[in-house]
């Protein structure tokens, strides 16, 4: 028995997990418009490409806050109200549902890489905190859903990044080894999630944050996905 676990353990292939929003997919454009369409709706000032970029990693709910947050103290009140950031964040949901891809792209290399991984026999899965339903959507529009064996979203557990159970569960759930698992992701978000799991992360440079890249806990950066085999060929023959 402990001679064919070690077999097991052998031959078992590496799993690479990835974050959505900034990581596989452009998708701040239409991110943009959904939180641009709310906030003149609800009378709230509207926000430039890189001031809401910075806001995107934990979710709608978190977007809307955080966003008007930022502004004057007036308004503070107003969303502590929470019929009101309810009524806000169930919007930006219509909206957005309906307009998930105006605009948004994949990443430059990603598809490539997501086709040399398949060669490669490589399980890939997704852990976003985008709603599940939303990110199936968004990867079936984009025609890259095929690539992927199982998709997580912020409301498919009762946790989400950066508690590490949100990506250690996925995992699990692919027959994964977190020994032979791999995370990518574009934030502090996704580097802590992986730092607390244990589990090596490569960090995609200019990511939805307000971070630097040397803010963020990472094993390897990298500005796209053009080259990237070489470092998980490194994993591969480990």
């Amino acid at each position: 028995n402990y001679f064919l676990l070690i077999l097991l353990n052998m031959s078992q292939k590496l799993t690479i997990i990835f974050d959505l929003d900034g990581t596989l997919v452009e998708t701040a454009p239409d991110l943009i418009s959904a939180h641009n369409h709310v906030m003149a709706k609800f009378g709230f000032e509207t926000k430039k490409s890189e001031d809401v970029k910075k806001l995107v990693g934990r979710g709608a709910n978190s977007l809307i806050t955080k966003s008007v947050w930022g502004q004057a103290r007036e308004n503070f009140k107003k969303v502590n109200d929470a019929a009101l950031k309810k009524e806000m964040v169930d919007e930006f949901l219509n909206y957005y549902t309906k307009n998930i891809c105006v605009e948004s792209k994949i990443v430059n290399g990603a598809e490539n890489f997501l086709k040399w991984c398949k060669k490669n026999n490589i399980s890939l899965g997704v852990c976003t905190n985008k709603q599940d339903y939303l990110s199936v959507d968004l990867l079936k529009k984009l025609k890259i859903n095929h690539y992927f064996e199982y998709v997580a979203g912020s409301n498919t557990f009762d946790y989400c990044k950066p508690d590490p159970r949100h990506l250690t569960n996925v995992i699990e759930i692919m027959q994964g080894d977190i020994k032979k698992s791999i995370m990518i992701g574009d934030s502090e978000t996704d580097g802590e999630t992986a730092k607390l799991a244990g589990v090596p992360f490569i960090l995609i440079e200019n990511g939805y944050t307000e971070k630097k890249s040397s803010e963020i806990n990472h094993d390897h950066l990298i500005k796209d996905f053009i080259g990237i085999e070489e470092i998980i060929s490194k994993y591969l023959n480990h």
